[in-house]
């Protein structure tokens, strides 16, 4: 196995979509077709279904743990290293953004992400998740949560994983969050940005 071959099987992994699994499992709207039109857990929540919204986020987390972790486990049998679980991480991310499966029409990227750092440094995610949840309860603005998140992710990293491929793995996530967040970021700057509500529908 290259490591080429490995970040292609993250790829394919992150590619899953459980917001339209899940949409679909509850028998709700295609996520892409209403509110944002952002196939992630904080759309579907847009639906009403918390059940449907929480399946979207375990699962957007989980195959990026699985991913990264089943490279950590089984990838010195194959001679592949932290070069290769970077790839894998990188893949796995770029999967959800770009999912193969479902028109490249993908989500911003958040929870995959988080569950990425969980499986490649704990403590990176844990203050990550700190950072993310000070932001939402201070603001409810789950955006710049995700944001700030994305932000400390990348800054803390080089420092908790020194100067590496994981590292700078862990940078181009950041950066892409906040690039997906581009939309958000406007609307924040504008004050009309939308604040978290829960239990409201948008659906007709």
């Amino acid at each position: 196995m290259t490591t080429l071959l490995a970040a292609a099987v993250g790829y394919l992994i992150g590619s899953i979509s459980f917001a339209v699994v899940s949409s679909w499992i509850f028998r709700l709207p295609d996520p892409r077709t209403y509110g944002s039109g952002n196939p992630g857990a904080t759309n579907v929540l847009r639906s009403g279904k918390k059940a449907a919204a929480l399946l979207t986020l375990i699962g957007d987390g989980a195959k990026g743990a699985i991913a990264v972790a089943a490279m950590r486990w089984f990838g010195p049998e194959f001679g592949l290293g932290e070069a290769a679980c970077a790839a894998v991480a990188v893949g796995a991310f770029l999967g959800h953004l770009y999912p193969l499966y479902f028109g490249f029409r993908g989500g911003k990227g958040v929870a995959t992400a988080f569950g990425i750092l969980l499986a490649i440094s704990p403590w990176l995610a844990l203050g990550t998740l700190v950072v993310f949840l000070a932001a939402v309860l201070g603001t409810r603005y789950i955006s710049l949560g995700s944001i700030l998140g994305g932000i400390a992710a990348a800054a803390a990293a080089p420092f908790i994983l020194g100067w590496g491929p994981l590292a700078g793995a862990v940078i181009l996530m950041g950066a892409l969050i906040v690039a997906r967040h581009r939309g958000n970021l406007r609307r924040l700057l504008a004050g009309e940005e939308s604040k978290l509500q829960l239990g409201k529908r948008v659906l007709g």
